[in-house]
């Protein structure tokens, strides 16, 4: 009977310590699933915050490039309205905002990815073309306005060059301004033609 309980014992000891060996083994499981969890709920915390800070940043830029045109847009207006003849003022930024819409649909034209060599080809010499032309205007009105002509705006195509002037001119004044459209703008004096804003108001 001694031999009995004896092995009774051990038997229980066994099983106690297997029963406590397969505790801490769960407990062991547990608590590493448990930090996983939390690492993974805390990392993403960290990229939930970073990404709301970075549309927060996202979102003041956009403000403040909305501010800044707007900006632009009032000081625009603002010339116009204290210019007592707005026709010169006005007619430019029509012109500006012609050459910006067309250097725009070129440069769409350019970075299409079903656009054909050639027609990117095409489009980026219209491009040069279009920026040598308003460079030469803006030279043009520049040089015709330290002739104390007065202001003075210059359109042009591809046969011929009009150029309005703010009041009327000598013979003088208006070969000064044939010489200097001719120069810049590089074309010939009989497609010149100049008026003053008093004919085209008639």
């Amino acid at each position: 009977m001694k031999i009995l309980k004896k092995n009774q014992l051990v038997i229980l000891v066994i099983a106690l310590m297997l029963i406590t060996a397969g505790y801490l083994n769960y407990s062991d499981h547990n608590q590493s699933q448990t930090m996983e969890t939390a690492m993974q709920i805390a990392e993403l915390g960290d990229a939930t915050l970073v990404s709301s800070n970075f549309i927060e940043e996202a979102n003041e830029d956009n403000e403040e490039i909305t501010v800044t045109s707007t900006n632009i847009e009032s000081d625009d207006i603002q010339d116009l309205e204290d210019t007592e003849d707005t026709y010169f003022s006005s007619s430019r930024l029509e012109r500006d905002n012609m050459y910006s819409q067309m250097l725009e649909t070129y440069q769409e034209i350019y970075n299409n990815a079903n656009s054909t060599l050639e027609q990117k080809n095409n489009a980026l010499s219209e491009i040069g073309k279009i920026n040598q032309s308003r460079n030469a205007i803006m030279i043009a009105e520049n040089l015709i306005k330290t002739k104390g002509i007065g202001d003075v705006i210059i359109f042009t195509n591809e046969n011929s060059v009009s150029i309005v002037t703010e009041k009327d001119l000598s013979q003088e004044q208006i070969a000064q301004i044939q010489n200097i459209v001719m120069r810049e703008l590089n074309v010939n004096a009989d497609i010149i033609h100049i008026s003053t804003r008093n004919n085209i108001q008639e």
